[in-house]
């Protein structure tokens, strides 16, 4: 597969940055139960429904760098079946594949919406939802635009 374009967000002056900006106010407001590596697990699942293969590559080697374990990155695809993640990272789980997948109904039912509440206040509710919509619009750039994770390029970054 041949990438298409550069990322859109850097073909437009000041566009990328600002993204970056808002991925960094982002990653300033975790307070509480959204941890990092909760965080990366959302953006994993994100992109793994989104089919983005860079992202899924690019989130599952931040989230090893912050500590998350092979064992629960193989299985957050399945995490409803597995013993390997708390009540309240499936519920962003959940969370995550409602705002993901969309126009089969109601996005947030408001019963996911009371369990999300039963573990995450009103604010980490909004940096969760924030933090979903902005890899869902990575996502859908990078696979539009067939953007490539490239492993030489992720080694010399790190």
């Amino acid at each position: 597969m041949t990438q298409r374009m550069q990322n859109p967000a850097f073909a437009i002056a000041n566009v990328g940055p600002a993204l970056i900006s808002l991925g960094q106010a982002l990653g300033a407001a975790r307070t509480g139960n959204i941890q990092p590596k909760l965080v990366l697990l959302t953006h994993v699942r994100t992109s793994q429904l989104n089919g983005c293969s860079y992202c899924v590559s690019f989130h599952s080697r931040e989230a090893r760098k912050a500590g998350e374990t092979e064992d629960r990155l193989y299985a957050v695809a399945a995490f409803r079946h597995s013993s390997l993640f708390s009540p309240a990272e499936k519920v962003a789980l959940e969370l995550t594949e409602a705002v993901t997948v969309v126009g089969s109904g109601e996005m947030v039912s408001d019963a996911l919406w009371a369990e999300a509440g039963r573990y995450f206040t009103q604010e980490e509710l909004a940096a969760l939802l924030l933090e979903i919509a902005t890899t869902n619009l990575w996502n859908r750039l990078n696979a539009a635009t067939r953007q490539q994770f490239h492993l030489k390029a992720a080694a010399a970054a790190a």
